[in-house]
């Protein structure tokens, strides 16, 4: 019988694929893996596999045609998107959004935001091996689908903003619901804790786990709950204020959530963890502050229909996505059509870091950090 002749006596390396159809790959990305056994010594990204063209398309239809792709831009949270390019195109025109659609606007995203968060967070532990939280947030997804699909149609891809409000008020109905849902999903959260972020288990897995400084946070690109957690406080809804978030967060005691190294190292992936939990808490309180405060405006002004949409010069809006701060650049010549647009996402950004913190990681290693960062694909490519 031959000799067995491992990888590690002759300094030679595996070279493996994961994905890209993986289940921990949260779509269609495929890494590089470069392995002595299961010490990784990087994973390399390679994108592209979902790329759709969607920012040239926006040079192919109207303005307002355009807004049904942009729920393609990330089809988990697919409402921010449709915000971030509605703002964009109604700096560019000089449109002014009547505060009841600035309201519906914010209740809507943060309903988007739960129901994201649903995805990450029960994802994130089934990929790490617990399997009960996944059908737990999937449930919870789905009472936040109902709603949505109430309000405007759709469950997943919504397009539900407008370029100047949105498509639909609300109804008395749809607001007790709403509330009720509340009233139900903060004891859930309670619950999910005591399941999963403090299980012993759980986080033995995660502390300490490709801790990312706040610089190299900083440094990278890195926004929204993954910067966060590496302790810098930044969120574009109090930091640079859009839709009225300045007369909501202040009315709730706003405090940016952000990393302490509880359970580890500032920033590791147990904080990318809670963080998210955290802003679970926080959207629930918009929620119920923005429904507040809507009932003072007048039934019915949500929507001032652009008579005419032929704007020159280029204007950029940012929203606080589910994943972070999500830039959208546009240029108008003139025409109907946008001459250019330009999205900047959260998970782009945090693909850049990756080969970087799986040095050295082991390979169950890598499907945590990918699941901590909250990465999705049409993020990516678009």
């Amino acid at each position: 019988m031959s000799e067995l002749i491992f990888a590690s006596e002759t300094g030679e390396e595996m070279t493996l694929n994961m994905g890209p159809q993986h289940p921990s790959t949260h779509g269609v990305i495929r890494f590089i893996v470069k392995t002595d056994g299961e010490i990784m010594s990087e994973a390399v990204p390679d994108v592209g596999y979902l790329h759709r063209a969607i920012e040239s398309i926006a040079e192919k239809c109207t303005y307002e045609g355009f807004m049904p792709y942009t729920d393609r831009v990330d089809y988990v949270a697919a409402m921010t998107a449709n915000h971030v390019w509605a703002a964009a195109v109604e700096k560019l025109g000089g449109l002014e959004v009547p505060p009841r659609g600035h309201y519906l606007r914010v209740i809507s995203d943060e309903l988007s935001r739960i129901g994201s968060h649903c995805i990450a967070l029960g994802a994130m532990a089934m990929d790490i091996g617990a399997i009960t939280p996944f059908p737990y947030c999937l449930r919870e997804r789905e009472y936040v689908n109902d709603l949505i699909e109430e309000l405007c149609g759709a469950r997943l891809t919504y397009n539900y903003h407008r370029v100047g409000g949105v498509g639909w008020d609300l109804t008395d109905k749809w607001v007790d619901k709403v509330l009720r849902f509340c009233d139900h999903f903060e004891p859930v959260i309670e619950e999910f804790n005591r399941l999963i972020t403090y299980n012993e288990v759980f986080i033995k897995r995660l502390a300490n786990l490709a801790a990312i400084p706040g610089a190299d946070a900083i440094s990278w690109g890195l926004v929204g709950a993954n910067l966060r957690a590496s302790g810098v406080k930044f969120d574009v809804r109090a930091d640079i204020p859009y839709s009225l978030y300045d007369r909501i967060l202040p009315k709730i005691g706003w405090d940016t959530p952000v990393g302490k190294g509880e359970m580890g190292a500032v920033g590791d992936s147990w904080d990318r963890f809670w963080v998210r939990v955290e802003e679970w808490r926080w959207s629930v309180k918009i929620i119920r502050e923005a429904l507040e405060q809507i009932k003072e405006t007048p039934k019915g002004e949500f929507w001032i229909h652009p008579k005419k949409l032929k704007p020159k010069g280029d204007a950029t809006a940012r929203v606080e996505a589910a994943r972070g701060d999500m830039h959208c650049y546009v240029v108008g010549d003139g025409t109907a059509n946008a001459y250019r647009a330009h999205f900047r996402t959260g998970s782009w950004n945090a693909m850049g870091l990756i080969r970087e913190k799986s040095k050295g990681l082991m390979v169950a290693d890598l499907v945590a950090l990918i699941a901590s960062l909250d990465i999705v694909a049409p993020e990516i490519d678009r």
